[in-house]
């Protein structure tokens, strides 16, 4: 415990022995106040010219773009695009379920190093330890992954976040933008702690057939948008807009993710590769997030600009789902020549034409496969409970941060 009375103890005699700095020579005292006295020059002089131009600011050319005097942004001023209310006013709010989600979002942070991979690494360094057919899935999973987030994140800071004209839900982008970074970040962290061929994974989106053609299809819906002279305003524009949405969220978020992570789960659940599963469980929460805020986002363009929902735009979009379900279909017959993991590729087509009708009926279209049902129920379980304990005992699902975490 500190004793005050210690620092008024006269030192040791060894501390006064200690050497002293040297004096300050008489002979540089001048030198030392022509410094200070230059410093003291050169500041003021910097200072006037900043008080210079500060007069001269005229601030009339600036009141367009402040607004300056203009009211108080209410409510009813807010719309999804092409709204000219102040977007740096945050509140009130408008769409509480965006400022909802970007909350959860901010709940549920979660590092890609607090996975523990060792067992994973094991597992693939042991000739025995996963089946060719294994191998691939894992190696596939993670060179299409790896720059499908990217491409994402580019989507949403260089296109979306600049036409979405809504400051909450632009405050959730910022948060998804970030939860890409951390995905990249996390098969990155995989790919090196598996000690994988960088070079051959990262450029498989190049190099393999069926992750080239999902990367070229989603290149292709939604780099309209990209131009940064792009503006919305007019109805061409502004489907333009909403097709860039419904191909970003409902069709690469929405259906080019499901049998990557639906394969790599179920490894998983297998207790194999579990450090690398674990880690997609966290991403699928996530991405399941962003999905429901992108649908809620299209549907809310489709509200307050009835006239973009024509009968012709909507056959198109119908055709968007469906090429994507085809193309996702192709990439699970090379991902799963043979049945694997209690899965295979005829499962999986089903699978995906069950989730190619969840988008349609979210979007109000209607279902393409009726009779389509959902082979892997348990890949519901992992998306829509709370709660649970992880299937391989790791740590508690509900990955919130230590302020947000109930253990209740």
């Amino acid at each position: 415990m500190f004793n005050w009375d210690e620092f008024n103890k006269e030192e040791p005699t060894e501390a006064k022995a200690r050497p002293q700095p040297a004096p300050v020579e008489k002979a540089d005292a001048p030198q030392a106040e022509e410094s200070k006295a230059e410093y003291q020059s050169a500041a003021s002089d910097n200072i006037a010219k900043a008080k210079a131009s500060l007069e001269s600011l005229d601030v009339a050319p600036g009141l367009e773009e402040l607004e300056m005097g203009a009211e108080r942004v209410e409510v009813d001023d807010k719309a999804m695009i092409n709204c000219r209310a102040d977007l740096n006013q945050l509140v009130p709010f408008k769409y509480d379920w965006a400022w909802q989600k970007y909350l959860d979002g901010c709940a549920n942070h979660w590092m890609p190093q607090e996975v523990n991979m060792t067992k994973d690494v094991a597992t693939w360094k042991d000739p025995n330890g996963l089946t060719d057919d294994e191998r691939l899935i894992v190696e596939r999973s993670l060179g299409y992954f790896s720059t499908a987030d990217s491409l994402v994140a580019n989507n949403l800071v260089l296109a979306i976040y600049r036409l979405i004209t809504n400051p909450e839900c632009r405050q959730y982008i910022l948060r998804q933008a970030f939860e890409e970074a951390i995905h990249t970040h996390a098969y990155q962290y995989c790919i090196e702690s598996l000690g994988m061929n960088e070079g051959a994974v990262f450029n498989m989106y190049r190099e393999v057939p069926s992750v080239a053609a999902k990367a070229a299809w989603g290149l292709k819906h939604t780099q309209d948008i990209s131009n940064p002279a792009f503006k919305t305003g007019t109805t061409e524009n502004d489907q333009k807009l909403l097709r860039n949405l419904i191909g970003f969220y409902a069709c690469i978020e929405g259906i080019f993710f499901y049998c990557g992570f639906t394969q790599i789960l179920s490894m998983g659940r297998r207790n194999k590769m579990t450090g690398v599963a674990e880690q997609f469980q966290y991403i699928l929460r996530d991405e399941s997030m962003h999905l429901n805020f992108g649908i809620d986002v299209i549907n809310q363009i489709k509200l307050e600009n009835p006239q973009l929902w024509t009968e012709e735009f909507q056959q198109e979009v119908i055709q968007m789902i469906l090429e994507a379900t085809e193309l996702e279909i192709a990439y699970a017959r090379d991902t799963m020549p043979r049945g694997v993991l209690g899965m295979n590729a005829k499962m999986m087509e089903e699978y995906l034409h069950f989730i190619a009708n969840r988008r349609f009926a979210q979007l109000g279209l209607p279902e393409q496969f009726p009779k389509a049902g959902n082979p892997f129920p348990w890949m519901s379980e992992i998306m829509d409970l709370k709660k649970e304990k992880n299937f391989f005992e790791t740590r508690v699902i509900e990955y919130q941060t230590g302020g947000a975490l109930s253990w209740d």
